[in-house]
């Protein structure tokens, strides 16, 4: 029976996309580079804010400077309108507190900086009493990394074998190797199950209900 739920915030907690796109966008705008469709960031993000502007760049463009550029024009526009179309995935609210009611440990692991995943885990899930709410940091490798991971088992006090994280993308599903967790595919967020299958994790949820179902607790 699995004590900690690890999961992470966009793709799988929060639909986060749209915000995402408009930030990135507004910047590639102003400096003058082409935009991209809502659709086409659902295989930009998942590494960080800084390979998500990398991947944005027009390839020519692709270097340090550039990526510096386009972050100094996203973080104060994203930290002003991260909560303008971000919604929680249908079920998952109420998923979270069956969890935290049957007594599971919950926490988040998130590339997404620390200051916005704060922000929005606080703001759409202020009922939830997470024992851990990280995101990407200074001097902390970015996921697939397992570092992030090891801090939340260390801070908790929770065996790898007691443990299951919850991700959307391969980004997550390599993350939980590393560590060496099970892992759980969220298949409603930005990624193709396909993906998924490919590292063939312990399960996949096709819902948020799915969750409640692989962990043998009943759904409402």
């Amino acid at each position: 029976m699995k004590k900690l739920i690890i999961f992470d915030l966009d793709g799988t907690l929060l639909n986060t996309i749209a915000d995402l796109a408009a930030a990135t966008n507004q910047a590639l705008s102003y400096y003058g580079y082409p935009e991209h469709t809502e659709d086409a960031y659902r295989f930009f993000v998942g590494n960080g804010i800084n390979k998500l502007f990398e991947r944005a760049l027009p390839e020519k463009e692709r270097n340090e400077s550039n990526i510096l550029k386009i972050r100094s024009r996203f973080i104060p526009y994203y930290n002003e309108h991260n909560a303008d179309l971000s919604r929680p995935y249908p079920g998952i609210t109420t998923v979270i507190e069956q969890l935290q009611n049957a007594g599971k440990l919950l926490a988040v692991a998130s590339n997404k900086y620390q200051e916005a995943t704060t922000k929005l885990v606080h703001l759409y899930f202020p009922q939830i009493r997470f024992a851990k709410i990280l995101g990407q940091r200074e001097n902390i490798p970015p996921k697939p990394d397992p570092q992030i991971l090891f801090e939340i088992l260390n801070d908790t006090g929770t065996e790898k074998e007691n443990t299951l994280y919850v991700g959307d993308s391969c980004v997550d599903m390599q993350t939980g190797i590393n560590a060496g967790v099970a892992t759980c595919g969220a298949s409603w967020g930005f990624r193709p199950r396909k993906e998924l299958e490919d590292y063939q994790p312990e399960f996949i949820a096709d819902s948020a209900e799915d969750l409640l179902r692989y962990l043998d607790l009943p759904a409402k």
